[in-house]
């Protein structure tokens, strides 16, 4: 599998009003926790550690 990096998304607004509602009332801890979870429940979806790695780098922060 390669990571595809085009939008993908049915319907990204409703995707991000999906997120935002599900940690509207929570703290920022409890929200890091979901976001935790939400992770390693999509990365199980993908299953495979040579696109997860691949994932991370694209994800991380640019070197400064």
């Amino acid at each position: 599998m390669t990571l595809m990096l085009s939008p993908n998304l049915e319907n990204p607004d409703a995707f991000y009003e999906a997120l935002t509602d599900a940690q509207r009332d929570l703290s920022d801890e409890q929200a890091n926790d979901m976001n935790a979870r939400l992770v390693l429940i999509l990365a199980n979806q993908v299953g495979r550690l040579e696109d997860l790695r691949e994932a991370i780098r694209l994800a991380a922060p640019a070197e400064a």
